[in-house]
């Protein structure tokens, strides 16, 4: 039975082509731009998490502290407040994973005719575990480098483009300020940074090389800032207090007195800029579902067209036996119908658009399955919503009326 009535609304529908693909239209447009904008904030969300796991998880930054001089006060990291030793204690603590005191600072670096400025960073071998920074190849330098003070290297991906091209930069030297050190590894490419920074245009020695052979400081052992990792993401909140207390203690900071550095919970500034990414792909989702409810209303106002056409067949179909569920279920089969035919075309026409976006603008645009199959089943409903009323006023017809129907 359910077999001829799906034969019977096709030919209802093959009847007036036009007004049937009209009728469709409405859900093509909605439901091609539900999967073009769920895939832009779907695209969007990766990135973003790209970037986040880019980072390193659960980390927390401590900054050194700032002057005031006639009221005038320096920003955070001027003043040389932090010492390695400060971070030697806070890799102490219960709930931290892993520290890596930093000293960074710009500098030119030459190799052979060539030359490039970039970011140099002094730190430990547990900046790289900290970070999650895999080499491409090479080795990363050793605790008994920072030690020794030993003048090596490694580079970041762009680094190696700008100063030695095709050439492999493994044991070669380099010039970094005009002190020779040997590049040791190639750190795996990372792209860029929240705020839109190379982070592969970096290059990372030891500490101790940086502070006594690089950038001097006139306080030895002073470090610009100290990248600390929770053991968890649970532990972030009670690492930053912990963090906060013991640099107090050390720096034996009155309890009325602000302290003179700065902690700032990384991870959780790069979730809260995730969740603003979330927020966006749903608003630019239920935009586009306007349009389906658009279409919705397209495909029960062509049904009660269709209805008052088609009055006189439902008067004869009633009068030889057809009962009010079979003309019911006749015209919700046809809503349906056409409401998962506009579907279909709207996800092939989404899918495309995506990918033509993607190629023309360079966004990176995420079809999911997910997104196809949420399109399908409101399609689905929307042709059952919108599709009922003029169904159940067609099975609601009195057979006589419906027969003197002109």
């Amino acid at each position: 039975m359910i077999g001829a009535m799906l034969l019977e609304a096709w030919r209802a529908m093959g009847a007036n082509k036009l007004r049937t693909f009209l009728t469709m239209l409405g859900m093509v447009i909605g439901v091609g731009a539900v999967i073009l904008m769920l895939a832009i904030g779907a695209g969007a969300q990766k990135l973003v998490q790209d970037a986040i796991a880019s980072m390193g998880a659960n980390l927390i930054m401590v900054l050194s502290g700032w002057t005031s001089t006639s009221g005038v006060r320096s920003g955070s990291g001027s003043v040389p407040t932090l010492t390695i030793r400060d971070a030697q204690a806070i890799a102490d603590l219960p709930t931290v994973l892993e520290v890596a005191p930093l000293q960074p600072g710009s500098s030119q670096l030459v190799y052979g005719p060539n030359n490039w400025n970039t970011v140099v960073y002094g730190t430990t071998p547990g900046y790289f575990r900290l970070r999650g920074w895999t080499l491409d190849h090479g080795s990363f330098f050793t605790d008994a480098d920072v030690r020794s003070a030993a003048r090596v290297a490694v580079i970041g991906q762009t680094v190696v483009d700008q100063l030695f091209g095709d050439q492999d930069p493994i044991g070669k030297t380099m010039r970094v300020r005009n002190a020779p050190f040997v590049v040791t590894g190639v750190l795996a490419p990372k792209g860029q940074s929240f705020d839109g920074r190379d982070q592969d245009d970096t290059v990372v020695i030891p500490i101790t090389t940086a502070q006594r052979q690089v950038f001097g400081s006139a306080f030895p052992d002073s470090v610009r800032l100290i990248l600390v990792q929770a053991r968890s993401e649970a532990d972030l909140s009670q690492t930053e207090t912990d963090v906060t207390d013991l640099l107090k203690q050390r720096m034996r900071t009155p309890e009325d007195m602000e302290p003179n550095f700065t902690v700032r919970n990384l991870t959780a500034a790069a979730q809260a800029h995730a969740q603003t990414t979330r927020v966006m792909s749903i608003l630019l989702g239920s935009v586009a579902c306007v349009s389906l409810v658009v279409g919705g209303i397209g495909i029960m106002n062509i049904m009660l067209v269709s209805v008052t056409e088609r009055t006189r067949e439902i008067g004869i179909r009633m009068a030889i036996g057809a009962r009010r569920r079979d003309i019911l279920l006749q015209f919700l089969l046809e809503a349906v119908i056409v409401s998962l035919l506009g579907c279909l075309i709207g996800v092939a026409l989404g899918v495309s658009l995506a990918q033509l976006a993607q190629r023309v603008t360079g966004l990176y645009a995420e079809v999911s399955l997910w997104s196809i199959a949420l399109s399908f089943l409101v399609a689905a409903f929307v042709g059952v919503f919108f599709g009922f009323y003029p169904a159940r006023k067609a099975a609601y017809l009195k057979p006589i009326e419906a027969l003197r129907f002109q």
